[in-house]
């Protein structure tokens, strides 16, 4: 088949390759204007045009899709199907009639579970046991139109929003391939969503990482996890941003001592859990920071202007005391 491409970010490279490998034509391949980064601020091409360029295939930048200008550009691409891979722009009604077979989109869930900007980030946040991939094709409203096929993809107890981002692209580069194959053999079946049962995975936000330390820990270490590597989760020691890498949610409080049998003349003494963000215990790799619901055992992590690094090896370096407190910039802890 001949295809325009369109995607922007890592993600999307599995699927253009799959299917350059897969001997389908990539008759263009439209992507996001080049960005600006770092301190020298020198433009830096999206990883979509990276593979683009490898491959010999024109690239076309546009500002806004949606333009007159645009969409007569890309009548100019011949294509049967144009196929989309988070590209970052919405596109009209007009050009999703444009080719034979529309338009169809790789998407990182179950639909009609996650619509929106970020369905694999918020999959982990929300403690889902699975998620997947979505071929649909695309009508003019945010991931509503009809599914052609699915793939499920189990959400690992340890996994991060980067490691399920891999496993997804992969997921979905299998998949669209198969998928053109019935596309173009007209043995698809398009399914319509139930709205009833969806829900919006909101675009992601620095803002989002800083921890409610009054949340259960379970809470706390799916946002960890979910937002691992980017935005990434955090809070404040002595003043400074510390980001959270990896911890471990524990169920119980952290300054609860076994329970032992009593007597009946002995009477029943309440434990009175640690107010949240307080740090109660200090081992060889670990901190342990009480939290509303159970504690936090850290492992990982990175004050600012620091390298990540594991507890053991900062711990080197800072003296860090049961008692002290982390505390969050938006949230005030709240006492037992």
């Amino acid at each position: 088949m001949k295809i325009v491409f369109m995607g922007t970010p890592e993600f999307s490279v599995g699927a253009l390759e799959a299917i350059i490998e897969a001997g389908h034509q990539v008759t263009a391949v439209v992507t996001q204007p080049d960005k600006p980064k770092g301190r020298g601020k020198e433009m830096q091409f999206s990883p979509v045009k990276e593979t683009a360029i490898k491959y010999g295939i024109p690239v076309f930048q546009p500002v806004k899709i949606k333009t007159p200008e645009a969409i007569e550009i890309l009548k100019t691409y011949e294509a049967d199907v144009f196929l989309v891979a988070a590209f970052g722009q919405l596109l009209s009604k007009q050009i999703l009639e444009m080719p034979k077979f529309g338009c169809v989109n790789i998407h990182a869930s179950l639909l009609p579970k996650y619509r929106g900007a970020a369905p694999i980030q918020w999959s982990i946040i929300d403690g889902e046991k699975e998620t997947g991939v979505t071929i649909m094709q695309m009508d003019v409203g945010i991931d509503t139109g009809d599914m052609l096929t699915k793939t499920i993809v189990p959400i690992a107890p340890n996994e991060t929003g980067d490691s399920l981002h891999d496993k997804l692209s992969k997921a979905g580069a299998e998949l669209i391939v198969k998928t053109l194959v019935l596309i173009e053999e007209g043995k698809t079946k398009p399914q319509k969503q139930d709205s009833e049962n969806t829900c919006y995975a909101k675009m992601l936000t620095k803002v989002m990482g800083d921890i409610n330390w009054n949340k259960p820990a379970i809470e706390i270490e799916r946002l960890i996890r979910g937002l691992n590597s980017w935005p990434s989760a955090y809070t404040f020691y002595k003043g400074k941003t510390l980001k959270i890498w990896e911890a471990l949610a524990e169920t119980y409080v952290a300054n609860e001592t076994p329970e032992t049998p009593e007597t009946p003349e002995t009477p029943e003494t309440p434990k009175t859990p640690e107010t949240p963000g307080i740090i109660t215990e200090v081992g060889k790799d670990f901190i342990r920071v009480a939290c509303g619901e159970g504690s936090l055992k850290i492992t990982q992590l990175q004050l600012e202007g620091k390298k990540r690094m594991a507890v053991k090896d900062f711990l080197l370096g800072y003296n860090i005391s049961v008692g002290e407190s982390l505390e969050s910039q938006g949230v005030k802890t709240t006492q037992q």
